[in-house]
């Protein structure tokens, strides 16, 4: 899993830019320069479904298949493919299925009632990563003291064995 936490202001509070905004903060945007993923759009798409799924309490509205989704992105649904793997990584989607017509529909959802609770997911996720990452740096800490100290020691034990000689002239 790769985390890219980038800064961002929006430069209105538009809705577009607002999403644009937080979509880059959270290391969503397309990693290509010249790449046309619009997720700003996709992510709107996805919250205005789980809302009405709430609202009509049926939630199957809320889910999105990958084709839809690369739709609503402007990109080719491999390409989606590519890029959901961030968004589920970030626990931001989840992956859900659901009989339609007597098919199976395989797609994806927001990870909450709405995009402050799907961004809250990713919240703890990251979160857990920096907690561990901080467990690793005292670890090392610890294993560096623990270095100093044998040498120290064993730099002790060498002195101790070697008496010193006294020269006589």
């Amino acid at each position: 899993m790769k985390i890219e936490l980038k800064h961002a202001e929006p430069l209105d509070n538009n809705i577009d830019e607002l999403a644009k905004t937080l979509i880059t903060r959270f290391g969503l945007v397309p990693r290509k320069k010249d790449a046309t993923a619009k997720f700003h759009k996709l992510i709107l798409e996805l919250y205005e479904r789980k809302k009405q799924a709430n609202k009509e309490r049926k939630p199957e509205i809320a889910v999105m298949p990958v084709e839809e989704m690369g739709i609503f992105a402007g990109i080719k649904r491999q390409t989606m493919y590519d890029h959901l793997r961030r968004w589920l990584d970030l626990n931001i989607l989840k992956k859900t299925s659901f009989v339609a017509n007597g098919k199976v529909v395989i797609g994806y959802e927001l990870n909450g009632n709405n995009l402050e609770g799907a961004f809250r997911k990713a919240e703890v996720v990251v979160r857990n990563h920096l907690e561990q990452s901080f467990k690793l740096i005292e670890e090392l800490q610890n294993e560096i003291k623990k270095e100093k100290i044998k040498a120290a020691s064993a730099q002790s034990n060498m002195s101790e064995e070697q008496p010193d000689q006294q020269h006589f002239p």
